[in-house]
């Protein structure tokens, strides 16, 4: 895996080729959308029942919300508990790992806030170089 070399004057050190696998794998899924307003939502929330995190996300599809939930739980970011009652009751939340990861996640939130007009005024000058703005 190619790391990033920008500011550093030494090089990276050779690492697992199983860790930079897994650090691939992890960025793959949670860099889609519906798994960030996922963990935004039980973040903010602790705990939500299915219908309620579709509610919080009304544009996520059952399904998607299914699939993600399910990759969410697999990885080890989102615990289900299934309460033995009729009708069923399951509800969702972030695991410690998946707090961690929310967390991390925080300091993009804070660096696009903190950058949006630069990122703005880039993207307005590149449209104008172009010809699409």
């Amino acid at each position: 895996m190619s790391k990033p070399t920008a500011h550093r004057e030494k090089p990276w050190p050779q690492s697992d080729p199983a860790v930079d696998m897994l650090v691939m794998d992890i960025i793959g899924k949670v860099a889609d959308k519906w798994t960030m307003l996922i963990l935004e939502v039980l973040a903010e929330h602790s705990v939500l029942r299915f219908t309620e995190v579709s509610k919080l996300i009304p544009a996520i599809s059952q399904k998607m919300l299914t699939q993600t939930l399910r990759q969410m739980e697999r990885d080890g970011l989102v615990e289900r508990t299934v309460h033995p009652v009729i009708p069923p009751k399951v509800e969702y939340r972030l695991s410690d790992l998946g707090l961690s990861l929310g967390a991390a996640f925080c300091g993009v939130w804070l660096w696009a806030e903190g950058n949006f007009s630069r990122i703005e005024a880039a993207r307005t000058a590149f449209d104008a170089r172009q010809g699409t703005g």
